[in-house]
């Protein structure tokens, strides 16, 4: 049986801060409807309310026409809402079954079912498309296998209403594909679902109708096939959105002298004797498939890998990097795809996170929160972060905003080569258009940048070099009237020669 949502003048606030403003509207049983809004809208908050993670200031909620007030998710989850989180919710230490029936275990008398659960938790795997062990501890999961696992544990709570919040961020285009037809038979059985996505050719492809939100506020519904995705865009700045890509500047000339060279870089069982530079004033992509070996690349570039490298050198000197702390030092600074496990300390607040990597500035002797506070609020004005007061931990910031602090931080020790793994995942189209005008700023001061990217358009439209990877190797490195998505897709998939 399908749910019927309605959404009657709902608010909430946090503290002295008003997130959601009368908020009204409903979700006909059995329909796929799409929940746009920037960055800071009150998507997530109000999806959060529908759960049951959170408790509405004011107005009502009802489900098939009775209003109701659940006290946690697993109320709402008894009635069939089921919430696929953006951030990851796993316990990293248990098996992907037990993660799966975590809160809902199966029982055998006084005893757990642990066959049942293996066995239904297989099918929820194979649902989905995760060829993987339900044996398998998460921890060892890269991140596109753990987003399917919190697909897969929705579908074996039995939802009849599926909250999915961005949840091909980390999908290769294979599993987007395979998502999409989970979708459609979801749907064909009557499973209501509210998609909440960035991604506005994905928005247009599979959902009956839009609901847009700015600003904490409802500003309209439409079918989807009634507005073009510039239209959706539009509403949901409110404002007419120009151009997502800055005009490229021209590439920095052949001969000038490499910011960051790289030669020889192993990684054991991640990537094999890979070689590339970064010239000031220069924006190097990275493409390939989830797995390709481009995060682990990086994370090892800065010691957070076993690795061996033949020659590493910075600004043409010859170095050594042990830690991310040695590599700021040195220069180089790396924006993790993980903002949440790895980019950020979300329990902390806005300016210990701003201010981490770069502590010496601000203990003379002594910490002196002033002067981060100071730095907090030029951070706030030059990356366009969305917050009501600055005393609150990062975890309170909506994802797009988490974003934009963890760019803030890794930019704060004035690196002179920067990498972004990710920086728009998560990120509406607003925030994305501010993103990709940081970036083309920074490699006008004359730094080093590298983006990589699952995203073939943002590297076709950011970049002025793209390497592209493939099962630990450098296929290729794509420039100038080469640089198409068409081109990028065919090394990554290794269906052109090298």
């Amino acid at each position: 049986m399908s749910l019927h949502v309605q959404f009657e003048g709902i608010t909430k606030r946090f503290g002295p801060v008003q997130v959601l403003h009368g908020v009204s509207f409903e979700v006909q049983p059995g329909t796929v409807v799409g929940l746009l809004g920037e960055n800071g809208a009150g998507k997530s908050t109000l999806m959060k309310i529908l759960a049951g993670h959170e408790q509405p200031s004011g107005g009502t909620l009802r489900i098939g026409g009775q209003p109701v007030a659940f006290a946690g998710s697993r109320e709402a989850e008894a009635a069939g809402i089921v919430l696929i989180h953006q951030e990851f919710n796993l316990a990293e230490d248990l098996t992907i079954a037990q993660n799966i029936f975590l809160g809902h275990e199966k029982k055998r008398g006084w005893l757990l079912d642990d066959a049942a659960m293996r066995a239904e938790a297989a099918q929820a795997l194979a649902q989905v498309g995760l060829a993987v062990s339900p044996d398998t501890p998460v921890r060892r999961l890269i991140v596109a296998e753990k987003q399917l696992v919190e697909i897969a544990k929705a579908l074996a709570r039995r939802a009849r209403l599926l909250v999915m919040d961005e949840p091909t961020a980390t999908l290769t285009p294979g599993e987007t594909e395979a998502l999409f037809n989970l979708m459609a038979r979801l749907k064909a059985e009557g499973v209501t679902i509210l998609y909440i996505s960035h991604k506005l050719d994905e928005v247009e492809r599979v959902t009956d109708g839009v609901v847009v939100m700015r600003d904490g506020r409802f500003v309209t519904r439409a079918p989807t096939a009634s507005l073009t995705r510039r239209e959706m865009a539009n509403l949901m700045v409110g404002r007419e959105l120009a151009d997502l890509y800055p005009p490229k500047d021209p590439p920095p000339p052949a001969d000038t002298p490499p910011l960051l060279r790289v030669q020889g870089l192993t990684v054991p069982g991640w990537a094999q004797d890979i070689g590339f530079e970064v010239r000031p004033g220069e924006i190097l992509g990275f493409a390939g498939l989830v797995g390709a070996g481009r995060t682990e690349l990086f994370e090892a570039l800065l010691g957070l890998r076993p690795h061996t490298v033949q020659q590493l050198e910075l600004a043409g000197r010859p170095v050594r990097i042990r830690s991310p702390r040695e590599a700021a030092r040195l220069g180089l600074t790396y924006l993790s795809e993980d903002r949440k496990g790895k980019g950020l300390h979300v329990d902390f607040g806005l300016k210990e996170n701003l201010t981490l990597m770069a502590l010496a500035r601000y203990a003379r002797p002594w910490l002196q929160p002033a002067a981060e506070r100071a730095a907090m609020q030029q951070a706030v004005q030059d990356f366009g972060i969305r917050t009501g007061t600055l005393d609150i931990p990062a975890s309170s910031l909506s994802g797009g905003n988490q974003q934009k602090l963890a760019l803030a931080k890794v930019l704060h020790p004035d690196p002179r080569v920067i990498v972004l793994d990710e920086p728009t995942r998560g990120v509406d189209v607003g925030a994305k258009r501010d993103i990709y005008g940081q970036v083309q700023q920074l490699a006008r001061q004359g730094r080093g940048v590298v983006v990589v990217s699952s995203e073939l358009m943002e590297l076709v439209g950011l970049c002025h070099r793209v390497a592209v990877m493939r099962a630990g190797c450098l296929m290729a490195v794509v420039q100038g009237s080469g640089l198409t998505e068409e081109e990028l897709i065919a090394h990554a998939t290794g269906t052109r020669e090298h």
